[in-house]
């Protein structure tokens, strides 16, 4: 099996750890299996210092060992970044963590952001109780872009949204049924950046 595509980070020495320079760039050469040895050719540092930041890397979860190859009289050790990419997850702030409760405008950036992170450290948080119980975390996640020709139609959509949202959440919401399951849906929008496209809509069901 091989990395994961993705791996939350939610300690805070955790997010200390890999946010070390060359612990970032030993990372970026391990998507695939190395050696200490190889790494340290290709950084152009000491294998000694690989071998240190490797060391830790291991402990925080980071990287882990993959299997052993023999090359001339020794047995090299190969390592592998355990995902292609990391997030850090804002509960490792702990009581720093933004969160939109302390935010009172909620048409502002700032409350975007705070439910953006509590997203994060919910989800990450789900998902690793999840795995612990061998199963896979349900969730929706919609994403498209949308192109508005004047500031009226902009405000026009958001009006129609919240409407159609409102409809819907009334239609299924149950409060009194033994054994519903409570789901939290985020929809927030934002300018899209310059030359991206996404039109997405994906649904992850327990295995």
């Amino acid at each position: 099996m091989g990395s994961a595509a993705v791996h939350v980070i939610a300690e805070a020495g955790h997010a200390a750890s890999v946010l070390h320079p060359l612990r970032l760039r030993i990372l970026g050469e391990l998507g695939e299996a190395e050696s200490a040895a190889e790494l340290a050719r290709r950084l152009g540092v000491p294998r000694q210092l690989v071998n240190y930041h490797l060391r830790q890397l291991e402990r925080d979860g980071l990287v882990e060992t993959v299997g052993e190859r023999r090359k001339r009289n020794c047995t090299e050790r190969l390592v592998r970044a355990v995902a292609r990419s990391y997030v850090i997850s804002p509960s490792a702030l702990g009581s720093l963590a933004a969160h939109p409760d302390v935010v009172s405008d909620r048409a502002s950036s700032t409350y975007l952001i705070a439910v953006a992170a509590r997203l994060i450290s919910d989800v990450s948080e789900q998902r690793a109780g999840a795995a612990r119980a061998g199963k896979r975390l349900a969730t929706m996640t919609l994403e498209t872009e949308v192109r508005f020709a004047t500031p009226a139609d902009q405000a026009a959509f958001a009006d129609e949204l919240t409407q159609a949202v409102a409809t819907v959440v009334a239609k299924y919401h149950d409060d009194t049924t033994p054994g519903g399951r409570r789901y939290r849906f985020v929809f927030g929008g934002h300018p899209a950046p310059p030359g991206t496209r996404a039109n997405k809509a994906r649904l992850e069901e327990p295995a």
